[in-house]
């Protein structure tokens, strides 16, 4: 699978709801106020491919990364977990209070290359595959978001077993959030970054009418060999490492950090012999049957701080989504940041330095052991 930077303008899903910068010196922060309007519009697929008031509501900018540390990329992996009598893979470095990073929609724990090592000086880091992703196994499973949460859940209880801090870009930001409504007392803090999720209504939803014969047994099978076929040629033309790099690039607005290595983390998971069945599972029946999950019911339920590390100049999820957030939910820091949609890759020093400036507000008392 390929990066949630890496998806095909030609399918949409509201699920994700994607809805002139001043330069200032790395480390100021000044108020800001976002002149982009909501928009509807999901990323959809493009190829392969989420204790108080506010405290901060600021916007930094910088020169493209230099020397900044990077994890070691290991062909691989690095541990491996097994769960539901699944291989899951996850990268743990570093020693204190933990902080669990979640990748976006084909990516891995190696899109936190830059983060990992930073974070680690202070934490300890644990970034996790989801299943269907990465060095994870390629479950041939119904995918619901509901499986990640509790994937999360469960690594929390099991490998990490103390209060930990959750972040998450792009899909990993609505698994965040849901895994944190559903482990309360182990989550004390969300960080999102450019994240998936729609606000509506969750009670909004229609009764469809039964299937007649002719749809059931007729036109049903027949649309599903036609998406077969259709996303079979998708994932072929989606997982090829130009085609990669080419979506790579349009949703970074510095393209520095667009690599070999970052290439690599996204087509090697790619080359598994259930990618494909996982490509089509998540196209037909994930993606486009998400409405039941909004953002509004599941902040309604959220009990911890939440920070807000927004892309502004992402083409994909605007910084209206993020005041949005912010206004549904008052305890929240929102950090704007003059990247596009994986600001953690694209200005990592600047998201490193917000997440850490954040981290030292979240009550310590809650960071303790269970």
């Amino acid at each position: 699978m390929s990066s949630s930077c890496a998806i095909s303008p030609s399918i949409r899903t509201d699920f994700f709801n994607p809805i002139g910068s001043s330069s200032i010196a790395p480390g100021k922060l000044y108020q800001h106020r976002s002149k982009c309007e909501m928009s509807r519009r999901g990323f959809g697929l493009k190829g392969i491919v989420a204790a108080g008031a506010s405290i901060m509501n600021s916007s930094l900018t910088a020169e493209p990364v230099q020397g900044v540390e990077r994890l070691p990329f290991k062909p691989e992996g690095y541990n491996f977990w097994t769960w539901r009598g699944h291989k899951i893979h996850y990268v743990e470095q570093g020693e204190g209070s933990p902080i669990v990073l979640i990748h976006g929609f084909g990516a891995s724990a190696f899109h936190w290359r830059y983060n990992i090592p930073e974070l680690a000086k202070n934490y300890k880091v644990y970034a996790i595959d989801l299943l269907g992703f990465g060095w994870s196994e390629k479950a041939i499973i119904e995918y619901d978001a509901m499986v990640w949460r509790d994937q999360v859940v469960d690594f929390l209880k099991e490998i990490v077993k103390e209060p930990a801090i959750l972040v998450g870009n792009s899909l990993g930001g609505f698994t965040a959030l849901i895994a944190a409504v559903g482990l309360p007392e182990q989550v004390v803090g969300v960080a999102l970054l450019n994240s998936a999720g729609q606000f509506g209504s969750a009670n909004g939803e229609t009764s469809k009418p039964d299937e007649t014969v002719l749809q059931k047994f007729i036109l049903k099978p027949l649309k599903e060999i036609f998406q077969r076929i259709v996303l079979g040629v998708l994932f072929w033309q989606a997982k090829q490492p130009a085609r990669i790099e080419s979506v790579l690039k349009s949703v970074y607005i510095n393209n520095s950090n667009v690599d070999d290595y970052l290439v690599e983390s996204i087509t090697r998971p790619a080359a598994d012999p259930n990618a494909g069945e996982v490509y089509y599972r998540l196209m037909t029946r994930f993606m486009m049957n998400q409405s039941k999950y909004t953002l509004d019911s599941v902040l309604s339920k959220l009990s911890c701080p939440l920070l807000l590390l927004w892309g502004d100049l992402d083409p994909w999820v605007g910084p209206a989504k993020a005041n949005r957030i912010k206004e549904f939910y008052p305890n929240t820091s929102l950090v704007h940041l003059q990247a596009g949609h994986c600001p953690h890759d694209e200005v990592p020093e600047l998201v490193n330095r917000a997440l850490v400036d954040w981290l030292s507000t979240v009550p310590k008392a809650s960071l303790q052991t269970i």
